[in-house]
């Protein structure tokens, strides 16, 4: 059983390989003289990698729901080229999408599920950087009749990004690297933050942000410190830009179970995002909204910065 664990795992780690290596070699997605061509991207028919084709737009480039509707009829339609497939057809069936604040979901029918696990990872990566070159596309999400994608563990994929799929150079064998976060809990009383180091063993296609909200989820590791945020909280997406990490959950994130202050919660996730570098400020949202209040005194529609005060 052992040596049959062993071979799923190369086999994963080859398809990755494949997939990283196949966009490394595509064009920069888009076109900065002319925003109306983008990449399209296909499995290549030995669906041993991704392969991307210059497109242009011809609806109105502002009209997101046209743009969106015209690249996924490009998705669908047999390229010219006979070495290359349509990520949409066969098994991959899309019953219809939606998009909110950024996030483009995609729901597909049941048949969805039959791929095999290297084509579902080529067909999951065509799509999302096929979508992620639209400015109104910062994420993207898989449904299957409804229900979250998951992998063969049966964990829920969850949102991807264009960095998801991102693969560097000579970096192939280095899948997976060691970095040592610090994070912020809370002191036994719950009224100030108490840092803690960890060291974590990650895939290196995950953002360090994704990483380290992940690790803050779970709570600590040590009887020094104490959870302040609901594990149960789901991260819907997270991206950074100009020095704004945009963090998302759903609604159990409004959700304390714990004895702490809100100032505590909230600060221990600002904090661990500001010492990532790049991050300046942290704007949290539920569900894409900003306009909420949290535990009735802390309304997320502020940037949050780095606040020392209130680390013990």
């Amino acid at each position: 059983m052992k040596s049959v664990a062993k071979m799923k795992n190369l086999i994963l780690f080859l398809v990755a390989i494949l997939v990283m290596g196949s966009i490394s070699s595509c064009s920069n997605d888009g076109n900065a003289d002319n925003p109306k061509i983008k990449q399209v991207y296909y499995v290549n028919k030995a669906e041993t990698g991704i392969v991307s084709q210059d497109y242009e737009i011809q609806s109105d480039i502002t009209d997101t729901d046209a743009v969106i509707n015209e690249l996924l009829t490009q998705l669908e339609t047999i390229p010219s080229k006979l070495e290359y497939e349509a990520p949409i057809s066969g098994e991959v069936s899309l019953i219809g999408y939606t998009i909110n604040e950024g996030l483009l979901t995609l729901n597909f029918e049941k048949r969805y599920n039959n791929l095999s696990t290297t084509k579902e990872i080529l067909v999951r990566a065509s799509l999302v950087r096929t979508f992620t070159q639209l400015d109104e596309v910062t994420s993207v999400a898989f449904l299957v009749d409804g229900l979250p994608l998951s992998d063969s563990k049966g964990s829920v994929i969850g949102t991807m990004t264009a960095d998801t799929f991102i693969y560097n150079a000579g970096n192939e064998i280095n899948t997976y690297e060691k970095v040592e976060l610090m994070l912020y809990f809370a002191n036994e009383d719950g009224t100030a933050l108490q840092p803690v180091y960890r060291e974590v063993v990650y895939n290196s296609n995950i953002s360090m942000e994704r990483l380290a909200v992940e690790q803050l989820l779970k709570g600590p590791n040590t009887d020094i410190a104490f959870a302040t945020l609901n594990p149960d909280a789901k991260l819907n997406s997270i991206t950074v830009r100009d020095g704004v990490c945009y963090v998302d959950f759903d609604t159990s994130f409004l959700t304390q179970p714990n004895n702490v202050t809100s100032e505590v919660a909230i600060y221990s996730l600002v904090n661990t995002l500001v010492n990532i570098t790049e991050v300046n400020k942290v704007q949290i949202s539920i569900n894409g909204e900003t306009n909420v209040t949290f535990m009735e005194n802390m309304n997320l529609s502020t940037m949050f910065e780095r606040n020392l005060d209130i680390v013990q």
